[in-house]
């Protein structure tokens, strides 16, 4: 049994044959959980804003004395940003 059996599948790309935004966001967080840290960037450029921003959204789950929106707001347009910029980059 391997990690990709429990992978979803993009709807996206199943139905239209158009990659999203998204996709590699799956594959590249199991490679950084893999330790192939260059390979996950690769991928999917914004692994690491995405990984923060989930970290600190459990944490704002969690901690419920700090406001976190405004950290979480800017990491949103950050990773919005980088997933454009490598969504042209991969398709240009």
């Amino acid at each position: 049994m391997d990690i990709g059996d429990f992978m979803l599948t993009c709807p996206s790309k199943k139905f239209l044959g158009v990659e999203c935004l998204g996709c590699g966001a799956q594959r590249a967080i199991v490679l950084v959980f893999e330790g192939k840290f260059a390979e996950a960037f690769q991928m999917y450029p914004a692994v690491y804003t995405l990984l923060l921003f989930l970290f600190i959204l459990v944490l704002s789950f969690i901690d419920k004395k700090r406001k976190y929106s405004n950290i979480l707001m800017i990491l949103v347009i950050v990773n919005l940003i980088i997933m454009v910029i490598g969504y042209i980059y991969k398709h240009s």
